[in-house]
This record gives structure tokens, sequence and C-alpha cells, in this order.
């Protein structure tokens, strides 16, 4: 199953991507974990993109359809991969239709998580870390026992900086004018599978399983 995760920042494409990934025994291919993997390494591609990100460019649509391309030749990809984070817009979609092409490895399917903006809003405003532990909280949806304390290990629970929201309205709003419109793309293809993406997490991984199932 050769598939794409599309869905907006806090629809949950990482968490369902992990635990898809490790049901169906594929990869979850993230765009910004094969880019840190590249420049750690050395690679010739990775040399390119270092030098973008070091020159604060964005890194090219060619080398990171270069690296997904490199990726997919991995043993553990042979069976199909889960994509998280790319496309993100229209032109990297069709680079990515094309590359695929040549490797007759067409995708099968794309996955849209679905949640209302006012509940995407929640999620990514109302989250809280723990400065010592780690642990994810989210002040409307599993708020601590105790305002601003970790449940488990009684650390200070705080907000990044990129979590305020008038960054999460600029990031949804990339999102609509970018990446939103690949929904009737891979419509004009009948490969778009909507999900409900609110409600019980083991629910929509099933929902999600269901779909690769069948694809």
């Amino acid at each position: 199953m050769r598939t794409v995760l599309l869905g907006a920042p806090g629809s949950g494409k990482g968490t369902q991507g992990d635990v898809l990934s490790r049901k169906f025994n594929i990869p979850q291919i993230s765009t910004g974990d094969l880019l840190r993997a590249a420049v750690a390494a050395g690679s010739d591609l990775g040399k390119q993109a270092k030098s973008a990100m070091d020159a604060g460019a964005l890194v090219s649509d060619e080398i990171v359809i270069g690296l997904i391309r490199e990726r997919l030749t991995h043993e553990d990809a042979k069976n199909g991969y889960i994509l998280d984070g790319f496309p993100r817009n229209i032109a990297q979609a069709e680079a990515l239709d094309n590359m695929l092409a040549e490797l007759d490895q067409p995708l099968q399917g794309v996955v849209l998580l679905d949640v209302p903006f006012t509940e995407l809003m929640q999620r990514l405003t109302g989250r809280r870390t723990c400065k010592d532990c780690g642990a994810i909280f989210n002040v409307y949806l599993s708020p601590p026992k105790q305002e601003n304390i970790c449940n488990n290990c009684g650390g200070q629970l705080y907000q990044r900086q990129d979590d305020n929201e008038a960054t999460i309205e600029n990031r949804l709003k990339v999102y609509e004018e970018q990446t939103a419109p690949l929904i009737g793309f891979y419509q004009q293809q009948n490969k778009l599978h909507s999900i409900n993406g609110t409600g019980d997490i083991h629910a929509i991984t099933n929902a999600v399983g269901d779909i690769f199932n069948t694809i």
C-alpha cells in the first residue's frame, strides 16, 4: 500500500502514521526526518539540502523528491509506505506522481484526516508539554489533574512558542491556501479517502486501516 496521509496541522497525521506504520509493517516517511538524516550522513543530496538551509532558503522540491526516491529503494519500503508531510502543494504532488510513474509504483490511495477548524485550534493552542518528561497534555481536551503540573512526574507544563494563536492561525491559513487544494487533485484521480479525524484515536486508526486493507 503506497499512500499519503493528508490533513491540517493538528489533524493527527504523525500519530496515526506512527501507529499504522507498526500495524502494517511499512515505513512512515517524513520529509523532515529524511532531510535531517541526509544532512547528518553528508550524502550528496544532504550537502545540497544543507547549503540551502544554511542560506536560509527552502530546500528545493527536486532535492526532496530525490530523497524520497532514494528512501523507496530500501528493503522496508518494498511492500509500501506512508508519506507524511509531503506533498504540500500541487507542484509537489505532480513531481511525486512523475517520479513514482518512472518507478512504476503509483500511489494507491490518499487518506485525508478531516478535522473541523475549531477543534484544530483547540488541539494546537491547548497543547502543554512537560519540561521534565516531555509528556503532552491539552487544557481543553486532556487537561492535567492539577493546573500546569504533569500527572506523570510532577514537572512544570509549558506552552511551546509556536503554539500561540497567531502562529497557529497562520499555519492553518498556509495549509488552506497551499495544501488543501490537494484534496481536489487526488479526488480527480479517484484516490482520495476522507476520514473523520475527531473522536477516539483507536477508532480513527481502525477506519484508516480498513481503507489500507482495500487499496
